[in-house]
Formats: C-alpha cells, structure tokens, sequence
C-alpha cells in the first residue's frame, strides 16, 4: 500500500490515477488534464519530451549509475563544468545529491563546517519567517510552517524574521558573532504561501553578510531555472552557496546540487582529513539524471525559455489582475508564479475535483490556490487554468 504524502491516510481521497502524460497534460482513464503546478513545480519542459527522454535512454545503454566514491564518471564531470559555466560568479564547486531536501541539508552542514574548520564555533542559524526548505531534520529546524513540521517543535539556535529591513539589521545586530549562515528562497517562498518579497532585503542581506562573515544561502530548489522571472535569483544577488534541485533535471529524475563559491570551498580544501565534508548520498551524481540535466539546460538555453517566463507573467497580469472577490485576501504574481490567497481555506475545499472536472490538475494548499505551469505552456491552456481558478469564485458569489 503506498503511503501518500500529505495526507491522513484514513480520510483521503481518492488520488486520479494518471495513466499518460506529454506536454502540459495528464491523463486519467477518463480525462485529459492541463497540469497546472508541473508535478510540485518541476517538470518546467512538459512530459514525454523527446529529447529529454532520449538523454535518459542513451545513458541508460551505457550504464545508469555508479558512485562517486572512489569512481567518477563523464555524465556528471561535464554536468558539474555546465553549472560553472552556467551559474552567476564564483559559484564553481558542485556537490551532488539525490533531492532537494538533502541539498539543502547539505548547504547547513557545510555552513556550520565551514566556521569549524575556521577555527571559530558558531552554532546559529538565520532564516525567514515561513521558510520551507524540506522535509529532512535539519531543513525541518530551519523551515518554519507548523502545518507542515507540527509534530517537531523543538528548534535549536534557528532564528526567524520577516522579510523586513528593519528586522534584517536588528538579527545581525544582535546575533552576527553566532551567525554561520543566513538561509532564505530568494524573492519567492513557495510551501510557505507563496509570499513575494523585494529584492532590495536580499541586497541588503548581502552586505551583512560580507560585513560579518556569514555565508549566505539560497534555497533555489523551488526558484531557480526562471520560477521568479529571472534565471536565478542569484544573477541579482549572489550568495556563497547555491542549492538547486527540482526543474534541474525537467522534474525526468530525482536529483539536486549544492554549489558553493571559492571561499567556501577552501575552508574544506586541506591537508587535514578532519576538514573534509563528510557526506556522500548514494545517489549523488546519478549518471540518468546528470544526463538528463545536461540536455534540459541545453533546451532551457536553446528555446529561450526566459522569453517563454516572460510571456506566461504577461498573460498572468493580463488576466488576474484586478481579480477580486470578498473572499480572497490577495493575488500575486511572480514569473511564471500566480497565487490567489483567501481568508479561510475552507473556502477552496472541493477546487480540485471542479478543477478536474474542468480538464485542470490543480493542488491547492492551505489558504492558497495557485499555478506554477510548465514553460511550455500554450496561451490558451494558461487561460484555461486562470478561467477554472475564477470560475470557482464566480459559480456561487460571495
């Protein structure tokens, strides 16, 4: 029996059973439904792309996967070259992993490694109010959305602030000389309600973090590869480490990498064996899912999916804006990002199934309705989901 994720398993419904995919489409048995969130915001290329899947397929008839240990292989050396070429600054050094999650726990573990091996004992954590960075311990500690992690509570030397200035300087103020690292999902937090912020707090944030040491990481697992309208956030602002995961590989395969710049990686680089990160996911570097993410950033280059980003964030506007009903709090929109927040989330209960009903796969969360679809995306099919997300308000009123 599969144990869904989410869910209280005594009282679920009924999951639809997909049976097809290709393009932006699921299918049931007895509909065809225009994905709407991409899969949890990864598959960016649509299902059954030809040349992802042939990628996959050409790897697989020379092996799927080896470890990284003691072994390397072409698949992810040129990979982890790509990412340098790719990624903004001196963010060079890629360490890979099998989820998001891990990668994150990955980027703390070398945050509080890294004051270690310095030689100064640095215990604390800063992250953002309603931060969701997973659901692994140490990403659990750092997140903070009690829907999510109830059931652990206990939080050690994490510390939470909105996304203010004035909060901002006031952490550091008082906590920089415990600070290892300064955590955050740059501009968009996406389990946590999709709350949209100013660039000018990660600007800021960065040259309190040059002022005091602190590294500085962003958790692009859900942003990154264009979710906000731009590459990354990190083109703007650039942190000392980088965690990417999720449309990295087109959502084809499981895979993440956390990427640090030099000084990171020199704080590890020693003649000390007890100054070597001590982490090795058996996964890392998974030969599929390197190949893959070769040809998906190829495609992400070649068709110029950020002009496809632009042009989804355009029709967003076009659509949603000015939308209004006495029950919906907020519409917000960020890219390839719409968000429609409402007081009471008993107000969306039964949208899935009149979604479905309406050729839309759609899972809203909490008080939050939302689209993240694939880049591919026809006009019309964005229309359509936009259509089903004022349809659900507009069939009884307020």
């Amino acid at each position: 029996m599969i144990w869904y994720p989410y869910e209280q398993m005594k009282t679920m419904r009924t999951p639809y059973k997909i049976v097809d995919a290709e393009g932006v489409y699921l299918y049931t048995e007895d509909q065809k439904l225009i994905d709407s969130v991409s899969s949890w915001w990864c598959m960016i290329h649509g299902y059954k792309h030809p040349e992802l899947t042939a990628a996959i397929k050409e790897q697989a008839d020379r092996f799927c996967h080896v470890m990284l240990g003691g072994l390397t292989h072409e698949p992810a050396q040129k990979l982890s070259q790509k990412l340098q070429e790719f990624l903004p600054g001196d963010l060079d050094y890629c360490f890979f992993s099998d989820s998001g999650s891990v990668a994150v726990e990955v980027s703390l573990k070398m945050a509080l490694q890294y004051n270690t091996n310095m030689g100064r004992k640095r215990p604390m954590v800063l992250a953002l109010e309603h931060a969701y960075h997973g659901d692994t311990f140490k990403a659990m500690e750092v997140g903070d959305d009690e829907d999510y992690h109830f059931a652990f509570e206990e939080k050690q030397d994490v510390v939470h602030i909105p996304t203010e200035l004035a909060a901002l300087e006031e952490a550091f103020d008082k906590y920089h000389d415990r600070l290892n690292c300064f955590i955050v999902e740059p501009l968009l937090q996406g389990a946590g309600g999709m709350r949209m912020y100013d660039i000018s707090f990660l600007q800021r944030a960065r040259e309190l973090c040059d002022q005091y040491d602190v590294l500085l990481i962003f958790d692009e697992v859900a942003t990154g590869f264009g979710r906000t309208g731009n590459r990354f956030v990190a083109d703007l602002v650039l942190p000392d480490i980088l965690v990417l995961g999720k449309a990295l590989t087109g959502g084809y395969i499981g895979h993440a990498v956390t990427v640090t710049n030099h000084k990171v990686f020199q704080a590890f680089y020693s003649d000390n064996d007890r100054h070597a990160l001590m982490h090795g996911p058996t996964f890392m570097g998974n030969a599929l899912a390197c190949a893959v993410a070769l040809k998906g950033i190829e495609i992400f280059e070649r068709e110029d999916y950020m002009s496809k980003i632009k042009r989804i964030e355009k029709i967003s506007h076009r659509e949603m804006d000015g939308f209004s009903d006495p029950r919906i709090k907020e519409v917000r929109i960020m890219g390839g990002c719409v968000c429609v927040e409402v007081y009471d989330g008993a107000v969306l209960d039964g949208f899935q199934q009149f979604a479905y009903e309406r050729g839309v796969f759609s899972r809203p969360f909490l008080n939050y309705m939302y689209s993240m679809a694939p880049y591919i995306i026809e006009e019309t099919e964005l229309v359509t989901i936009f259509d089903t997300m004022k349809a659900w308000f507009e069939r009884t009123g307020a």
